[in-house]
């Protein structure tokens, strides 16, 4: 049953919608919407003439009918012989957008935001930030004790949390996420898609659509396959990234043994009898830009492919056990329980996604089914996407823009020019000479010699003299005193110099409308501009076309995105998994353990783009100028540079360049208490060995006091036993003295003695002669010494004894 809009309705049973009536009544309605030939709505037709023409346009192969139209008069062309070729203006421009938007890499990054990766990740974050906060501590510890606490490298602990974010952007990496991306790289070589991505960009540029179409099979596993946006066919949409489509397909012209071969249901008699089909030789014509069907294939047929997208329910019989418990049966959707019964229905709504095949304009529908491997994602279940990707991004209310539309008009007005430019090369003649043969008769010579016309011009032409006369021969003013003057045909030149300057001006207009200035192709290069101003003119250019950059991203993003789904049917269905994880493993042997469990991970996938010339210019300045003020290290800068992401590449220039700063400061306090404990040091060397010095001085004082009293000691202990010996001379002497004295006493008292008895003898002999002199009569004799036994004065015995 149709609606208004012809399609049937939604409404309906599961059941219903599996149905070949229902998929035949969707094939329908959606050739109705674009081959409507009964509502004279032909949208296929209209689009394939469309692009075509600016395809045309794109290669500089556009018709040239239109300006032969302009030209001729009444349909007459029998008096213009020019050439009519197209002025191959636009291909240059095509050229230069679609070759400097493929020039720019980029890398496709997974990003884990499963449960299961999204804690790993935030134990490794708190793993880290326990790092940071305990650093202090750590390291005390290390430094005493040699134990490491760190839970991470301490070679690679953030300091800032700023620093925590790039350094989790940057560094951190889970090895199911390099799998994941590994495994993206794998598929994405292996379907050639630098080359689609290649034709993607020319469609943006030249028609202002590009589309991919991603499936799986089990020979083949996931692949990615270029679609030509001309044989599209989608719902009514007015988002240029077309997420709101409800049905899309493309239309193929295919050989009846490649139909034979995907639907090998097919017999020889509906084979023979798709082939005798009418209506098929007018679609292939449509097809091939032609009403003409006389050469065409009969064995190439037409055929329309297309996703459906409607819902489905899942119904479940959910029944009380005796034990309490529940128990969960799926049903299908016309299941209803009775109100008394010990079950109840429980059901939700998810979307699904038919894949069909009509033959265009027949009622044959080659396929119908529910598609075996959908494209859901992890994070929401009851969402399908469909296998096509589409983006246009200069679409309104359905009508697309493009670039080389916005400069056809100027691309014809180039090409008349470019024909009347030909017009007057055609029609202008060289300058000429006026000969006046009355002036030439005037002339005489005088040496006999005849001065013809041929004469004249051979010498005006080999000279650019003229012999000429003022006077006639009676004597008149000659009127024809010049017989040779030059006719200039200005008047084509003035024509010429116009058809250009109006050449020039189309062409600026172009630019102009494009963004595509000189800077950007190099034509017209000013040799009297910077070098850095000719730079920020090709920026501008780029500017102006980074709307279809960044679409060919978006879908390069979104397939990305599909691939990541198809993986996991690759890796959990398909029979070439092992193959599969093979070729990853071939690149990167460390992720082949993960890749077994790549199928239970869901990811974000985003596309990080190298920056442009302009980009790496603005960030190598600010890396030079770092350099320059020794902000940052030579190896900083070399990180820096590795960077693809620009922004986050300057967030590390300035984090490095505050690292730098901060270890410069440290470095300078800690040369300058290096220093202060140096002056410190090199002052108490000083003063130490000042006092080691007066120490020395006192000492050597204290050595000299000692020495001399050692020496007076010396001094005295050899006086006191000199003055000892002395006294035990003297002593000796004294008692040799007295010893002398004694004996001399002795001697003396001997002597007295002696004497006394000498005397007494003589005083007995005297006395006896006294007595006998008395008795003779004569007084004793005296012989005692009167005054000589004195020694003197001043002379004694004192000098002799010790000194004190």
């Amino acid at each position: 049953m149709s609606n208004k809009g012809y399609f049937p309705s939604q409404v309906v049973s599961d059941a219903e919608k599996a149905s070949y009536e229902y998929g035949l009544s969707v094939a329908k309605a959606i050739e109705g919407e674009w081959f409507g030939k009964e509502t004279n709505n032909d949208r296929y037709k209209a689009n394939q003439a469309e692009f075509h023409k600016l395809r045309l346009y794109a290669r500089g192969e556009q018709s040239i009918q239109k300006y032969k139209d302009e030209l001729s008069i009444n349909g007459d062309l029998s008096y213009l012989n020019l050439d009519w070729k197209p002025v191959p203006i636009i291909p240059k421009f095509v050229d230069i957008v679609v070759n400097g938007i493929a020039e720019r890499t980029y890398d496709i990054k997974a990003y884990s935001q499963d449960p299961a990766g999204i804690n790993q990740r935030t134990a490794y974050t708190q793993s880290i930030m326990r790092d940071m906060n305990t650093a202090q501590y750590s390291n005390a510890v290390m430094e005493k004790f040699g134990i490491n606490l760190y839970e991470n490298d301490p070679e690679n602990i953030p300091e800032t949390t700023e620093e925590l974010e790039i350094h989790m952007q940057l560094d951190y990496k889970q090895a199911i996420e390099i799998a994941e991306e590994q495994a993206l790289k794998v598929l994405m070589d292996g379907n050639q898609y630098d080359n689609i991505l290649k034709r993607v960009y020319h469609d943006l540029t030249v028609i202002g659509i590009g589309a991919v179409k991603n499936d799986f099979n089990t020979s083949e596993g996931a692949t990615v396959k270029y679609v030509d946006p001309a044989n599209l066919v989608y719902s009514y949409t007015e988002s240029p990234f077309f997420d709101d489509i409800y049905y899309c397909g493309e239309v193929k012209n295919i050989p009846i043994n490649e139909l034979k071969k995907q639907f090998p249901h097919l017999t020889d008699e509906d084979l023979s009898e798709i082939q005798e089909q009418p209506e098929q030789s007018s679609y292939q014509a449509t097809k091939h830009g032609t009403n003409s069907t006389d050469n065409l294939d009969s064995n190439i047929v037409t055929v329309l492919y297309f996703n459906y997208k409607t819902y489905a329910n899942e119904v479940f019989k959910v029944k009380t056990l005796g034990s309490g418990g529940e128990k969960a049966i799926q049903k299908d959707d016309s299941f209803n329980p009775p109100e008394d019964g010990n079950f109840v229905r429980v059901s939700k709504a998810i979307e699904v996604l038919y894949e069909g095949a009509l033959l265009v304009g027949t009622k044959k529908l080659l396929k119908w089914e529910l598609a075996q491997n959908m494209l859901r994602s992890k994070s929401d279940y009851t969402k399908v996407k469909l296998n096509y990707n589409i983006v246009a991004p200069r679409m309104y209310k359905g009508k697309i823009e493009s670039l080389v539309r916005r400069i056809t008009g100027f691309a014809d007005m180039i090409q008349l020019t470019h024909l009347k430019l030909q017009q007057v090369l055609a029609r202008m003649v060289p300058d000429g000479v006026y000969l006046d043969i009355d002036g030439l008769a005037e002339v005489d010579l005088g040496n006999g010699t005849n001065y013809n016309p041929q004469e004249a011009l051979n010498m005006f032409f080999q000279t650019g003299s003229v012999v000429g006369r003022s006077l006639t021969q009676e004597g008149d003013m000659n009127p024809g005193k010049v017989p040779i003057q030059e006719i200039a045909s200005g008047s084509g030149g003035a024509k010429l110099q116009s058809l250009i300057q109006t050449y020039n001006y189309y062409l600026q207009m172009i630019r102009d409308v494009t963004g595509l200035n000189e800077a950007r192709d190099g034509s017209t290069p000013d040799k009297n501009a910077l070098v850095g101003i000719q730079k920020m003119a090709a920026a501008n250019s780029n500017t102006a076309t980074r709307h279809i950059l960044q679409s060919g991203l978006f879908l390069t993003t979104e397939l990305a995105h599909a691939l990541s789904l198809r993986i996991s049917d690759l890796l959990e269905y398909s029979p070439t998994r092992d193959a599969f994880i093979q070729a990853v493993g071939a690149h990167n042997v460390a992720t082949l353990s993960e890749l077994s469990e790549l199928y239970l991970y869901d990811f974000g996938i985003f596309i990080e783009l190298s920056p442009d010339e302009e980009e790496k210019q603005l960030l190598e300045n600010n890396i030079q100028m770092a350099l320059q003020s020794n902000s940052v290290e030579l190896e900083d800068a070399i990180d820096v540079r590795n960077i693809k992401n620009l922004k986050l590449a300057n967030q590390v220039l300035k984090i490095r360049r505050q690292k730098k700063t901060a270890r410069d400061q440290q470095v300078a306090e800690r040369n300058m208490q290096v220093q202060a404990q140096a002056n410190a040091q090199a002052a108490q060397q000083a003063a130490a060995a000042e006092a080691q010095k007066e120490q020395l001085a006192v000492q050597g004082k204290a050595q000299l006091v000692q020495v001399e009293s050692q020496a007076e000691m010396q001094k005295l202990q050899m006086e006191a036993q000199l003055k000892f010996q002395l006294m035990q001379a003297e002593a000796q002497i004294q008692a040799r003295l007295r010893q002398m004295e004694i004996e001399a006493v002795q001697g003396r008292e001997e002597y007295k003695e002696d004497r006394k008895d000498e005397r007494t003898r003589i005083q007995a002999s005297q006395q006896s002669e006294l007595i006998s002199q008395r008795k003779e009569g004569s007084g004793p004799k005296t012989f005692e010494s009167i005054g000589n036994d004195i020694l003197g004065e001043g002379i004694s015995l004192d000098m002799f004894g010790p000194n004190v």
